[in-house]
C-alpha cells in the first residue's frame, strides 16, 4: 500500500468537502483524521516512525501548511485513543478544535472525563479549555473517578469538586459570611458548574420556622437531575461539629414541610475555608459532605 498517496487523497478529499459540505464538514473532518491516523499507525510500523516527519514535509508543499508533524502527530494519537472498541463510539461526537484541546492531555481517564462531560453539556471550545485549566478532574474525588471509570451510577454529590474555585473579582482580602456569599450569588451560574450537572438556584437567605423561630438557609438549590433539594451552608472557618448539627436541622425541616414523595432526601453541603476530616468521620449522616473554597 502507498500509505503517503491514500493520506494526500484523504486530505485533499476532506478540504474539498469542508467548502460544500457545510452541514456536516466538522464530523466529515473527524471522520477523516482518524482514518489517517490508523494509516500513519500502519506505515509507522512498516517504515519506522521517522514516517511522520517525511509525510508532513511533502504534505505541506503538496496540501498545505497546515499538516504539519504535530498535526499529524494529533491524527496518530487520535487514532490510538479512540481505536478502542469501548470509546469508539465516542470519537465523532466531538468536534477537531475539541480534539486540539483534548489530545495534549496524558491521562486516558482525564481525557475520556472531558469528552463525557462534553457530550453531556454540549461544552464550547472555550468552555471545555476553561473547565480544563481550573483543573477540574484533577479536583474531583477519587472514590468519584473511581465510579465513571466502571461506571457506575452516580450521586449528586459525586461530581462536587474540591476545593471550589469562587472568583473574587473585587478582590476583597477580609471575607466575612456575607461577602462571600454576595460573590456566590453575582456569579452564581459559575457556581452551580462547581457542584457538576442539574442544579438549579432556588433563593438565598431561605426562610424556615422551627418553633417560633425563624432560621435562614444560606442557599438552597434543586438538583432537576437527582430530584432533589440541596442545602448549602457558607462557613468562613475551618469545619466545626456544631456546623453539622446546623445543616442536619435545615435538611430535615426540608424533608419534612418541603420535599414531596417522588423526591429524593435533602443532600447538604457545607463549604468551609478548611475541612476536617476527623469530624467528618464521626458524621454519620452520608447526605452531609464538606468542601473547601479558594478564590481566584
Amino acid at each position: 500500500m502507498n500509505y503517503y498517496k491514500e493520506i494526500k487523497n484523504k486530505l485533499i478529499d476532506n478540504e474539498i468537502y469542508a467548502k460544500v459540505k457545510d452541514y456536516s464538514k466538522e464530523r466529515h473532518r473527524v471522520i477523516t483524521y482518524f482514518e489517517i491516523g490508523r494509516l500513519l499507525t500502519e506505515a509507522g510500523s512498516k517504515y519506522g516512525e521517522d514516517i511522520i516527519q517525511k509525510y508532513s514535509d511533502k504534505l505541506m508543499i503538496e496540501v498545505g501548511k497546515k499538516y504539519n508533524k504535530r498535526t499529524l502527530f494529533r491524527m496518530k494519537q487520535f487514532y490510538i485513543i479512540f481505536s478502542n472498541e469501548k470509546v469508539s463510539p465516542l470519537a465523532t461526537q466531538l468536534t477537531w478544535s475539541h480534539y486540539t484541546e483534548l489530545l495534549p492531555i496524558k491521562d486516558k481517564n482525564k481525557m475520556l472525563y472531558y469528552v463525557n462531560i462534553f457530550i453531556e453539556l454540549n461544552l464550547s471550545r472555550n468552555e471545555l479549555r476553561n473547565r480544563i485549566k481550573s483543573n477540574e478532574y484533577e479536583r474531583l474525588p477519587l472514590e468519584s473517578k473511581n465510579k465513571l471509570l466502571d461506571k457506575e451510577k452516580s450521586k449528586v454529590t459525586d461530581l462536587i469538586k474540591n476545593p471550589i474555585i469562587i472568583k473574587n473579582k473585587y478582590n476583597y482580602e477580609i471575607i466575612s459570611e456575607k461577602i462571600l456569599k454576595q460573590l456566590i450569588i453575582e456569579d452564581i451560574e459559575s457556581f452551580l458548574e462547581e457542584l457538576g450537572s442539574g442544579f438549579t438556584f432556588i433563593k438565598s437567605e431561605y426562610s424556615i420556622k422551627i418553633g417560633d423561630t425563624y432560621n435562614y438557609i444560606d442557599l438552597l438549590l434543586y438538583n432537576i437531575k437527582f430530584k432533589c433539594y440541596v442545602v448549602i451552608e457558607l462557613k468562613i472557618t475551618a469545619l466545626k461539629k456544631e456546623y453539622i448539627g446546623q445543616i442536619q436541622t435545615y435538611m430535615n425541616y426540608i424533608d419534612k414541610n418541603i420535599k414531596t414523595i417522588e423526591e429524593n432526601t435533602t443532600v447538604g453541603i457545607i463549604i468551609v475555608k478548611r475541612n476536617d476530616k476527623y469530624i467528618m468521620e464521626y458524621c454519620s449522616d452520608e447526605r452531609i459532605l464538606t468542601r473547601e473554597y479558594v478564590f481566584i
